[in-house]
């Protein structure tokens, strides 16, 4: 493979993902590589409404453009637009693992004229330079491999990291204030939640590790959007206990981000806020279902822990999950104890 020319220090970089909150997330190892090696490129990250939140103030990124592909800007008129916005720019590199046929076509015309993806894009041939798309190796590594094509040398490991502002501090500061939330004996946060409902552990399980935790005088924040309040609640009333409180709904994505980085631990189905954790350095409790941890997503920080069912053959049943068991038992999530959890848990806080 040949080794790309880049226009450094007077080089403009973009980085085009626009798929889940995780994997902007996971794309952020690659971006603070790539300004420690370029510290005068300005390197410039496409992403969507809600991930672009996370981006805000993040010291490797100089702009985070939005394409809202769902709502204004969808379909092909908005595909045109945000190529000539990215056009009027004049990147030198546009790297995009995002592997949809949109973000190919975007970027190819955006008339970049360096263009590197994974073999695996759906517009492959759309692309200058490919690199390839490695199975078993974790998401953030795979996106590394983006590196050799720009003739840099694989570092060391690389968490992701985010940076909540003052006012997001604020913030949390405020709620647990309201809340009284004290932690003399541990904080613990849980995200009980996930868009797909295979990937959710049984909310009677998080109630009843809420009431085991709560019981060695630890306190318990529930996590996660407004669509989760729901479950949030039901988990908080069945626990019935003062120590168990709910904020769901009730912050943007960098301040969960503050709240997780408070706490001793975070409990967490597979979905994003296991990777916003990482990125804030606390460690994880990960419960996998019906997906599996050798795709790529699990967590990346070094004290985490996967708890999950190896003796089922049909799991893992997809890659992102689905709205219910394929075979109707759910033993994946049926199997996995709230007394098994608790132990995990046990074993992170008491080394805190």
């Amino acid at each position: 493979m040949k080794q790309m020319q880049l226009k450094i220090p007077l080089g403009k970089i973009l980085i085009f993902q626009t798929a889940f909150l995780g994997d902007v997330i996971l794309t952020l190892p690659l971006v603070q590589i790539l300004h420690r090696k370029f510290p005068e490129a300005e390197i410039d990250f496409v992403t969507t409404p809600r991930a672009a939140e996370i981006l805000r103030g993040h010291r490797d990124i100089h702009s985070v453009i939005v394409y809202d592909k769902r709502k204004t800007q969808r379909g092909i008129r908005g595909m045109r637009a945000i190529s000539r916005l990215l056009k009027k720019t004049g990147y030198d590199v546009a790297i995009v693992p995002h592997r949809s046929l949109r973000s190919a076509l975007v970027v190819y015309w955006s008339k970049i004229p360096e263009r590197i993806a994974f073999s695996t894009s759906a517009g492959k041939r759309l692309f200058t330079e490919k690199v390839q798309y490695k199975k078993e190796l974790h998401e953030v590594e795979r996106n590394l491999e983006f590196l050799s094509a720009l003739g840099i040398q694989r570092a060391d490991k690389e968490l992701p990291s985010l940076y909540p502002s003052a006012e997001d501090i604020s913030a949390v500061d405020r709620y647990f204030l309201d809340e009284k939330i004290l932690a003399r004996g541990g904080l613990v946060a849980i995200a009980p939640g996930s868009v797909w409902n295979t990937k959710r552990w049984l909310p009677e399980r998080f109630s009843e590790l809420c009431l085991m935790l709560s019981g060695g005088g630890i306190e318990i924040v529930l996590i996660g959007g407004k669509e989760d309040r729901e479950l949030c609640a039901e988990i908080k009333n069945a626990a019935g206990t003062e120590r168990v409180h709910s904020a769901a709904g009730k912050f943007s994505i960098l301040q969960s981000a503050e709240l997780i980085r408070r706490c001793d631990v975070l409990i967490s189905n597979d979905s994003a806020p296991l990777h916003l954790a990482v990125a804030m350095r606390t460690p994880v409790i990960a419960i996998f279902g019906a997906t599996s941890p050798a795709f790529g997503f699990a967590p990346y920080g070094e004290r985490d822990i996967i708890v999950e069912r190896n003796d089922l053959d049909c799991r893992p049943c997809s890659i992102h999950g689905g709205d219910k068991c394929p075979i109707g038992t759910f033993d994946c999530m049926v199997g996995i104890s709230a007394k098994r959890v608790y132990e995990e848990v046990w074993k992170v806080v008491e080394k805190n």
